[in-house]
């Protein structure tokens, strides 16, 4: 994939809209490292940015049409009034912008019309957060074109209240905010009880290791139901407890046990283990202890496939590979049934376990996997 640039993305305007555009602001991805499915169960994450990611180049207009164009969808251009914006009024891969100018008027923001041209590097379906990278770069946009100050942490909201509400994906706060707040050399810890949230150090490099990420070109649509299923099993497993969210559970069954239904029992252990396994990633990386960090993914590798049941055979079968010339330790990542694989590998095993990868698939047929060499990177901000 070509990797975009705030210059491709300027030039992207110009190229759709015939002028240069007053800005541009980009919103990188994120991997999560460990906290898979416990964001909407008010429990741990531990995601980071990466340095692919969304740029959003954009013009104000004089009136209230919100102009939107992709270069990844060139032949889906889409306007449309800010005044009539209602969810569901806008589908496809435009609902995601014209769901966070929806989300900001409807807090009270007052913007106006704008152009914007959207390039990306990210890989959609990969597990890499693109829907958020994207809402992340829009919204730093029409609130610069407006002269809004509206803090991160309120921009975190609105995001993620433009993808439930106007998009009909019911994700938690993890992905925006990591898009929006991460540093550069750190993951970002959050509670999403709380909403508390604090830099926590990760320097993979110091440790003479490196994160992979790796696409099984398997895609996934977050919004096709079975992210929603799982929620509200997550939700029925609660309520079955008497608990007001799974994150009332530890890594053994509450004082009400388990609940009875074996599936809803899977559910939960998976979210109770998984607190568990974020709180002592945490705890090794203060202790610069990175490489041990590799065993709790492969467990929550584990946990995902068999209690939550949301991997994929090309995942099982990556993770396979991987541990078997050398990596530390891997699991799936994202909402599940496609995407991509998260391996923390020492620098050393990188090129073996490429080609393992490689192998596995051709054996089986499967189109080849891409590659993706990542790092702790800085949140959105603008760049041209």
């Amino acid at each position: 994939m070509r990797e975009a640039g705030s210059a491709d993305a300027a030039a992207w305007f110009r190229e759709c809209y015939g002028a240069a555009p007053d800005g541009v602001w980009r919103a990188p991805g994120r991997a999560n490292l460990i906290g898979e499915h416990t964001d909407y169960n008010d429990g741990l994450v531990l995601p980071f940015a990466i340095g692919l990611g969304t740029f959003a180049a954009a013009a104000c207009r004089d009136d209230d049409i919100l102009e939107l164009r992709s270069r990844q969808a060139p032949d889906a251009a889409v306007a449309v009034r800010l005044s009539g914006l209602r969810p569901g009024s806008v589908t496809g891969w435009a609902a995601y912008p014209a769901g966070i100018a929806w989300a900001l008027g409807a807090a009270g923001h007052q913007i106006a019309g704008a152009r914007v041209a959207i390039d990306s590097d990210l890989p959609l379906g990969a597990g890499l957060s693109s829907s958020a990278a994207l809402e992340c770069a829009v919204a730093l946009a029409l609130t610069d074109l407006a002269g809004l100050r509206v803090p991160r942490a309120g921009l975190v909201t609105l995001a993620q209240r433009a993808e439930n509400e106007f998009a009909g994906m019911p994700c938690g706060i993890m992905d925006q905010s990591a898009s929006l707040l991460c540093q550069a050399g750190s993951a970002l810890l959050i509670d999403c009880q709380s909403g508390a949230m604090t830099a926590v150090p990760l320097d993979p490099a110091a440790a003479g290791t490196a994160f992979l990420i790796i696409d099984t070109a398997v895609r996934h649509v977050l919004a096709d139901g079975s992210y929603a299923d799982r929620r509200r099993e997550c939700e029925q497993a609660a309520q079955a407890l008497g608990l007001a969210s799974l994150r009332g559970l530890t890594d053994g069954p509450g004082p009400a046990g388990w609940p009875s239904d074996p599936v809803l029992r899977r559910r939960a252990r998976h979210v109770a283990t998984e607190n568990c396994r974020v709180e002592e990633a945490v705890r090794l990386l203060r202790a610069g202890e990175l490489a041990a960090c590799g065993a709790l993914l492969t467990d929550s590798h584990r946990s995902l496939r068999d209690d939550f049941e949301v991997s994929w055979p090309a995942a099982d079968i990556t993770v396979e590979a991987v541990l078997s010339a050398g990596a530390l330790g891997a699991r799936m990542m994202g909402g599940g049934s496609g995407g991509s694989v998260i391996v923390l590998a020492p620098v050393r095993q990188a090129r073996q376990i490429r080609a393992d990868v490689r192998a596995a698939y051709a054996s089986r047929g499967w189109a080849a996997p891409r590659f993706l060499d990542v790092a702790p990177a800085a949140a959105a901000a603008r760049v041209g």
